[in-house]
């Protein structure tokens, strides 16, 4: 690992123990020779390609079939930082045993993932994010050469940062995996806009066709919207908003009580919707025959309870007004 990947030694717990093991020990660094390709009955394809902003680069070989476009062996060199090795070595396994045109969709999001520990906890430090966002990049040079193509054709690639030689999608991927909510953390993760600055906002020397500002928003308003899709789908019924709870309190109503309430002759409906201290308050007023019958403040309140219990939360509590 290279020496500056700690600064006195207080990074090394921001690292995830898939990383650390990475960095000291990859599995699938090394050649792959021309005769060693032929033995396996499969052509070699070396690419390369580098990161301007910090130096790093990496050498990516395959072995592929010729009949089936299968990776049958992939190997790495890496000429950079211990995060740069522990990314290009899961990089070179992720792409083992698929076609080249499977292995064009791992994205940088997929290699940093697979290195996580834990789901929710990404698996390096910010400074070091711009030394793993290379997977992408090498994995299209590699699949260009290999279909005799220019690198242009197999994927559009917005640049963002030319400083730094940072894309579009390797901004957004970082902003998504790490839950960025600041232009200057963008900058922190990839160095995009920390040398000329134009690619920050407009108005810079230069203007520019994205900037992070913009790139920040769009891609922070997709994440929520994304969110809030899934929780109107279903999921986490403490997790939705409070207008989503509603809609979510008043399908239940409307698929297993109403119809229960009108075969004689009654209804209801919601006055109020508050969380108070953990509970649910759903205050509701009885409608037709249900007003003013015995069973609404007892057997009817019960099953109405045990319904929104039983369909959505145990800490509703459903109280006639």
């Amino acid at each position: 690992m290279a020496k500056n990947d700690l600064i006195g030694g207080s990074l090394w717990e921001n690292y995830s123990t898939k990383v650390s093991e990475r960095m000291n020990n990859p599995r699938h660094r090394g050649e792959i020779s021309e005769e060693e390709a032929q033995a396996l009955g499969a052509r070699l394809i070396v690419a390369d390609w580098g990161a301007e902003s910090c130096g790093d680069a990496v050498r990516l070989y395959w072995a592929v079939e010729p009949k089936t476009d299968r990776i049958l062996k992939a190997r790495f060199k890496s000429f950079g930082c211990g995060t740069a090795i522990a990314s290009s070595d899961m990089m070179a396994e992720l792409s083992i045993g698929k076609t080249v045109d499977e292995a064009l969709k791992i994205t940088n999001i997929e290699v940093e993932h697979s290195l996580r520990d834990s789901a929710g906890t990404p698996a390096i430090p910010p400074q070091k994010m711009h030394c793993s966002v290379m997977a992408y990049d090498v994995i299209k040079k590699a699949a260009s050469i290999y279909k005799n193509v220019d690198m242009s054709s197999l994927a559009e690639e917005e640049i963002v940062c030319e400083c730094a030689r940072v894309s579009l999608s390797t901004i957004q991927d970082v902003i998504r995996i790490n839950d960025l909510k600041t232009v200057e953390a963008i900058t922190q993760y990839t160095k995009a806009g920390a040398f000329c600055k134009s690619c920050l906002h407009p108005g810079g020397h230069e203007k520019r066709k994205y900037y992070l500002v913009d790139i920040l928003r769009d891609t922070r308003a997709a994440m929520e919207q994304e969110t809030l899709t899934a929780q109107a789908d279903g999921g986490d019924f403490s997790a939705k908003t409070l207008i989503q709870k509603h809609r979510a309190i008043e399908n239940v109503l409307d698929k297993s009580i109403r119809p229960m309430l009108a075969s004689d002759g009654g209804s209801m409906e919601i006055i109020d919707i508050r969380e108070n201290e953990g509970a649910i308050n759903v205050y509701i007023r009885y409608l037709g025959a249900c007003k003013g019958c015995v069973s609404s403040t007892k057997g009817t309140l019960q099953f109405i309870e045990n319904m929104l219990h039983q369909e959505l939360a145990p800490n509703i509590r459903v109280l006639p007004v």
